[in-house]
């Protein structure tokens, strides 16, 4: 028999009734709870959720006409619509249960039950009411998704003949499973990109799941992405779902992939091309389906080079690559992005700004943007946020001076920590476990930086 794990909750004014389903029912249900009293069910649901109510359709001694049971299904599908009823019944009749059907109710069982009948009922009743949620869920994320992706999707307000050609590379390759390696300096709009690939595709009704390896110490590598067995060491109290088996059916984008150690690239290796995760403990293998998006800012062809990223890897994450340009590359972008951005951030914050100067658009167009669309975006927010002349000029834009030397001109703290960060990884080529060493700190902290001074 099937193993199922809903919570169930059974309505029966008769004990007997109740403590018999519970028997036959506590081996194959994770919850089995119990009301004789229908009134009850207004706090009972509101302080639990259940996959599977039993609801008895008569509680008034000597009133047979189900009418009660029509009643209560009704309040309940108010508090819960996902929730699937069984009708209990003694007086079966065909059209009372067409009538239940309709209303909404699963299934219209007779007593006495058959119980492999009803074992089959709860099942199917279950299996139900989980797919309402998860089609729900989906519907919530997916709608999220796409205001995200409203919001984030800079892509369709860029000129250059650069990004003009990526946006038609994007329409060509989102309808494959094509494996998608995206290139560009922090702060270029990788993710977005990821997420327009995930949107225009045939899995954008499933999960995009987005995983920054950069934040991901290795020696978690493994129970972080494959999820984890109880038990299968100190402080595996619970087991763990990994971060690769929510994505199945749905696109995964993995960002930093370039900071990979080899041990953990041999792993993401073998995943990819068995198409199987095994957790932490556990001799299971569980099957997956994904498209794969990866995402850094590294040289991955000088890296196969220096043996310092596996050649089979490569060829395996980039059957499509696609390069962004930085923003310095493509000054004629910048008018379009800003005004996308100030359209944004005036809605967010309320204000009335009716444009951005062309000497201020100008201003920008000179600078060099070394946090690139990132920071343009952050520099439009600052703005709005501080102007009170309904217009942005260039005097509603400062930046910070960009230095590569390891020289201190000032004590200004956050500017001589940013120069440092960059000079340790310009030293060792964007290599962030090496430059983290040199610098003496985690390379999760060193992402953390990178992350808030946005370059």
């Amino acid at each position: 028999m099937k193993k199922i794990s809903p919570k169930i909750l059974i309505v029966d004014d008769n004990t007997d009734v109740i403590i018999a389903i519970q028997l036959l029912l506590r081996n194959n249900c994770a919850v089995v709870d119990s009301l004789t009293d229908p009134g009850q069910l207004y706090s009972t649901l509101n302080k639990s959720a259940y996959d599977v109510i039993i609801l008895d359709m008569n509680f008034v001694a000597g009133l047979n006409t189900g009418n009660e049971g029509f009643f209560w299904m009704n309040e309940i599908l108010k508090i819960d619509q996902d929730v699937s009823i069984i009708f209990l019944t003694a007086f079966a009749e065909v059209e009372r249960a067409v009538q239940a059907i309709q209303d909404g109710a699963i299934d219209y069982i007779e007593k006495p039950w058959d119980d492999s009948k009803l074992i089959t009922s709860v099942i199917r009743a279950s299996e139900i009411a989980n797919s309402k949620r998860e089609i729900k869920s989906l519907k919530k994320i997916n709608k999220k998704l796409r205001s995200e992706i409203e919001e984030e999707q800079n892509i369709y307000h860029s000129s250059s003949p650069e990004m003009l050609e990526i946006i038609s590379v994007i329409e060509k390759v989102s309808k494959t499973d094509a494996n998608i390696l995206i290139l560009g300096e922090n702060g270029t709009g990788k993710e977005v990109i990821a997420r327009q690939i995930h949107a225009l595709s045939n899995r954008n009704e499933k999960m995009f799941v987005s995983i920054d390896l950069g934040t991901i110490p290795e020696s978690l590598f493994e129970s972080e992405l494959f999820g984890y067995e109880k038990g299968a060491f100190t402080d595996a109290k619970e087991s763990k779902t990994g971060k690769l088996e929510p994505a199945s059916g749905g696109t995964l984008f993995l960002d930093e992939i370039g900071n990979l150690n080899l041990d953990s690239q041999k792993k993401l290796l073998t995943t990819i091309q068995s198409k199987k995760i095994t957790p932490v403990g556990s001799s299971k293998q569980i099957d997956i389906d994904v498209r794969l998006i990866s995402a850094t800012n590294q040289d991955l062809y000088e890296a196969t080079e220096k043996k310092q990223f596996r050649e089979d890897l490569l060829y395996r994450i980039n059957t499509v690559t696609i390069e962004i340009p930085p923003l310095r590359n493509r000054p004629e972008d910048i008018q379009g992005l800003a005004k996308h951005f100030l359209n944004i951030f005036c809605n967010k914050y309320q204000k009335s700004i009716k444009g951005i100067s062309e000497k201020g658009i100008r201003f920008l167009q000179t600078y060099s943007w070394p946090g690139n669309i990132r920071e343009l975006q952050h520099s439009i927010e600052k703005a709005v946020i501080l102007n009170d002349s309904g217009y942005l000029t260039e005097t509603d834009f400062s930046f910070r001076k960009n230095s590569s030397k390891n020289t201190f001109d000032t004590l200004d703290l956050e500017n001589n920590e940013i120069s440092i960060i960059k000079t340790a990884l310009q030293k060792h080529n964007n290599n962030y476990t090496e430059a983290a060493k040199e610098l003496g700190i985690t390379r999760r902290t060193l992402y953390n930086k990178i992350k808030k001074y946005g370059f």
